[in-house]
């Protein structure tokens, strides 16, 4: 089997002929390409061979693309800084008072030139790699994390937990509900296999269970809904420990869970592994930047051998791969994957 073919196998119900190994390694392929931040966000070509060198060099199954966290708050008229060595980051609000949401015009996310940048780099990837390597497009974020940035963090908790009257606050989350989908809807069309959003200020190390249920489940669930009538597989990713809402995540209609190593591996086998595809969740810092080869052999070993019975599995960092990574070290992981199949029959 080539990549493609091993998540698409997982992605199916079927069983590969190894662990398929898709990584969220944007900022190590850049750093190794020998391009900083600003030139990678800048250039669609320079983006597609970034993820060429790195999936020739290391031989995984599958490419995310990505680029930062904010190019859809941007796009909505959030401040942006753009660091030379790092993402660019908001650096600023768009919505003052929530009130005001009406104010806010309906934008065409299509016209936006980093949001081009982004789809001409799928582009150019799926020419090249289409039905080699799986491609997976990610959008920037779900509804109630875009909410956050244009309205600020800090500002946006406020509006949640004292809203006495909700219709603004559902009503801002149906307007970044439709600038996300329409990312989903304009990158279904660059020839990638998948596409994801994040949504980790909606997880639980921001708000509570009752908060994610209430305001953002339902917007996730349009999100997974508009790219499934678009004919994409989806993937959700939240960072830290999710153990309180993993059932509630369920619920979304997602084809994949990405989940971080905060995360109880355990829970997350006993609830995913004949429902749902769980992509991770190796500590990106912790082991696979700061941790010795033994160290990745002994955390991946032990992930793989947790999974052991399940084809609804995907190894990856549980979050985006920081570019001090050393190669060895992904190369171990990515060799543990290359020589372990699952036996969900033999469960």
């Amino acid at each position: 089997m080539n990549g493609f073919e091993r998540i698409d196998a997982v992605l199916n119900s079927r069983s590969p002929d190894c662990v398929p190994v898709m990584l969220h390694n944007f900022l190590m392929a850049a750093k190794e390409y020998g391009v900083n931040m600003a030139q990678y966000r800048s250039n669609a070509k320079l983006i597609a061979n970034v993820h060429i060198a790195a999936v020739e060099k290391y031989c995984y199954d599958g490419i995310t693309v990505d680029i930062d966290t904010c190019t859809l708050a941007g796009a909505i008229g959030v401040p942006v800084d753009f660091p030379d060595d790092e993402p660019a980051r908001t650096n600023g609000v768009r919505l003052e008072r929530l009130k005001d949401i009406r104010t806010l015009k309906p934008i065409d996310i299509s016209k936006d030139k980093r949001v081009n940048i982004w789809l001409e780099a799928c582009q150019r990837l799926s020419k090249q790699l289409k039905g080699q390597v799986f491609l997976r497009g990610n959008c920037d974020q779900s509804s109630f994390s875009l909410a956050a940035m244009v309205r600020g963090i800090e500002n946006w908790m406020i509006d949640i937990f004292s809203a006495e009257d909700n219709k603004y606050v559902f009503e801002f989350l149906e307007y970044c509900t439709d600038i996300t989908g329409q990312f989903i809807k304009l990158m279904a069309q660059t020839g990638v296999d998948m596409v994801s959003n994040g949504d980790s200020i909606g997880g639980p190390e921001m708000v509570s269970p009752n908060i994610y249920k209430e305001y953002v489940l339902p917007f996730e669930k349009k999100i997974v809904n508009i790219a499934h009538k678009n004919k994409m597989s989806y993937l959700l990713h939240i960072c830290g420990c999710v153990n309180g809402i993993l059932d509630s995540m369920l619920e979304t209609g997602a084809n994949v869970l990405e989940l971080d190593y905060k995360t109880d591996i355990n829970l997350i086998h006993g609830k995913c592994k004949d429902k749902v595809v769980f992509c991770g969740n190796i500590d990106p810092s912790g082991v696979l930047a700061m941790g010795s080869v033994e160290d990745v052999k002994v955390k991946t070993s032990e992930l793989l051998e947790i999974y052991w019975d399940s084809n609804k599995f995907i190894l990856n960092a549980g979050c985006a791969i920081p570019s001090s990574t050393p190669p060895e070290n992904l190369k171990m992981m990515i060799h543990l994957a290359r020589n372990f199949v699952v036996q969900p029959n033999k469960a």
